[in-house]
């Protein structure tokens, strides 16, 4: 798997697969286009926590920076200047109706502890573990939303992906200190909130996802013969962190980075169609000449 948030990323690769694609290598568009979707793709679900939105903006971007290929000078490296433009093009997009549901942490937390608890048998615990999980990865994830777009931008990429932080300054237009600051702001609001009120991260509190599950079931808000957010992948975000944080939780702020880092890294629905449709693009089909 090509992370292209390592230190020692090759991004050679990336130089020769831009020149052949601007040559009209249909072969070499649709490598790079791989090299860098899984990311896109996660970055843009964790931004909307919606899979129809994701999918949806992975291709928006691809497409985005495809027509503006021959532009590309070399000046900066290809992953800088591709992330940019995903950065740039997710802060700026139509909102998620997850988004627009989420107003405030405080909103966000007390429309959970409204959600009915009930106790699980352990047998029914083990028979719904995967619907646990993905409760847990879609409540903590509609945690993110309740950070401001920039706010969460730099979280994901600077805590979930672990991002080198001159890097992620230089994707997000911004000094390393203005990096370490926003993200050092995130991470305060969100361990304030899931300290105060996710048992999770704090045992005394008493929101625990198992006893909000039959709840959300009967709700509708989760169907376990339908999982949105704990399928399709192959790794968890942790793996492919420098740090392997998920090894080291000796203090809270490894606790709380944990949590997200556990989040699956996640395949798109229609990775094929995805690649498809862009290399079917009328405006793409005309830059590579066929």
């Amino acid at each position: 798997m090509n992370n292209p948030f390592k230190v020692d990323y090759k991004d050679q690769i990336d130089s020769d697969l831009v020149k052949l694609s601007i040559g009209g290598d249909k072969e070499a568009l649709q490598n790079l286009i791989v090299r860098h979707q899984l990311f896109i793709y996660n970055l843009a679900l964790k931004m909307t926590k919606s899979v129809a939105d994701a999918e949806d903006l992975t291709q928006e971007v691809f497409i985005k920076a495809i027509t503006a290929l021959t532009k590309f000078e070399g000046k900066s490296k290809f992953r800088t200047w591709l992330y940019r433009i995903t950065v740039n093009h997710f802060i700026n997009a139509r909102k998620s109706k997850a988004e627009l549901q989420t107003v405030d942490f405080e909103d966000y937390f007390n429309a959970i502890d409204n959600i009915p608890n009930n106790i699980l048998s352990t047998t029914d615990q083990d028979e719904l573990k995967d619907t646990i999980e993905e409760i847990r990865i879609s409540c903590t994830a509609g945690m993110l939303l309740c950070l401001d777009r920039e706010q969460r931008m730099v979280y994901i990429l600077g805590e979930m992906f672990d991002l080198d932080q001159k890097l992620g300054a230089e994707i997000l237009g911004l000094t390393a200190g203005n990096f370490r600051i926003r993200l050092m702001r995130a991470r305060k609001d969100l361990y304030n909130w899931m300290n105060n009120r996710c048992g999770l991260v704090n045992k005394s509190n008493s929101c625990r996802c198992v006893k909000k599950t039959n709840a959300y079931i009967e709700k509708g808000i989760v169907d376990p013969n339908n999982l949105k957010f704990n399928t399709r992948y192959k790794k968890r975000i942790y793996e492919l962190s420098q740090k392997n944080a998920i090894s080291i939780t000796n203090t809270i702020e490894d606790l709380n980075k944990s949590i997200f880092q556990q989040h699956p890294l996640q395949e798109p629905l229609t990775t094929r169609k995805i690649v498809d449709e862009i290399l079917n693009n009328n405006l793409i089909k005309l830059i590579l000449g066929s």
